[in-house]
């Protein structure tokens, strides 16, 4: 049976920690200081449990009072939000949305959603963030955050996979004339390789054999750069050979500009993700934007 008194209290407890003391708590909620302490005490009396050191100047928070007073503010935060999904804020988001996101996916693929966004909801102000780096999302108060990623290791990040792509690995024409074209990729250790430094091994490529087992090849890093198109355009003048997700080099493969090598054992896929910060449930301002982005990218 569900217990209807779960609940009473906890305002008036997280209230009092947040101003100090019973005085200040029933000053900012329009009681009297008898009335928040006779509450206190009867939500110590139901839990079983001390939650408050009092003295007469102050009160401080016992172990088991900080743990509950933790649990309490998230829940009145739901609470909040839950309030807010029926409002007509939900419905007209105001505000500032933060985002993070990949040079090239924001001015390639992006830039419909950002306008549409701000067409939709003109209340709304958009910060973008171009940049190739991953962001702490959380640490440095971003709303969410459009990643490219074989996989995410995160756990503070809750991720909505947005679509994937695979990786090639490719070369100019004019480089296989003067080089060779590789037949497995044990022999791209023998080559001039491109690499893109914001991986951890960007040395490592990965490639699966035809069993489906897949399987690393730390090929020798001739050039080490931190921006794709930049790579894409050297390998394009033959500088040498890359390995990148098909969505930066579809026009380059449809002018013959590159070449696809080893397709039997590239297999990787690349994925894109809308990422924000787990502890929070979706504002209204976000969800808005990853409705709109799932809408465009289903088109």
């Amino acid at each position: 049976m569900t217990n209807n008194k779960l609940f009473d209290g906890i305002i008036i407890f997280v209230q009092v920690i947040k101003s100090g003391g019973f005085g200040a708590a029933a000053e900012v909620l329009g009681h009297s200081n008898s009335h928040i302490s006779k509450e206190i005490n009867k939500l110590e009396t139901r839990l079983g449990v001390r939650l408050l050191n009092r003295t007469t100047r102050s009160v401080a928070l016992t172990p088991e009072g900080e743990v509950y007073y933790q649990e309490c503010v998230h829940l009145i935060t739901d609470a909040e939000q839950a309030l807010g999904l029926i409002s007509q804020d939900s419905l007209n988001p105001k505000g500032i949305l933060k985002i993070s996101c990949p040079v090239w996916l924001g001015t390639q693929y992006l830039q419909q959603a950002f306008s549409d966004y701000l067409s939709l909801y003109p209340d709304m102000q958009l910060d973008i963030d171009l940049n190739d780096k991953t962001v702490d999302v959380v640490a440095d108060g971003y709303d969410l955050a459009i990643r490219a990623s074989v996989a995410l290791t995160e756990s503070s990040i809750i991720c909505k996979r947005l679509f994937s792509s695979k990786i090639y690995t490719v070369a100019a024409p004019s480089y296989l004339r003067q080089f060779g074209t590789p037949e497995h990729p044990s022999e791209l250790i023998h080559h001039h390789c491109l690499c893109y430094s914001n991986l951890k091994k960007s040395n490592r490529w990965q490639y699966s054999n035809a069993d489906g087992n897949t399987f690393n090849v730390d090929v020798q890093q001739k050039l080490r750069c931190n921006n794709t198109p930049m790579m894409v355009a050297m390998t394009v003048n033959g500088a040498g050979i890359c390995h990148v997700p098909v969505f930066y080099i579809e026009a380059q493969l449809q002018s013959g500009e590159l070449t696809v090598l080893l397709p039997e054992f590239d297999s990787t896929l690349v994925n894109v993700y809308v990422v924000y910060p787990s502890r929070k449930h979706l504002s209204a301002k976000v969800r808005r934007f990853i409705d709109l982005l799932e809408l465009i990218m289903s088109k």
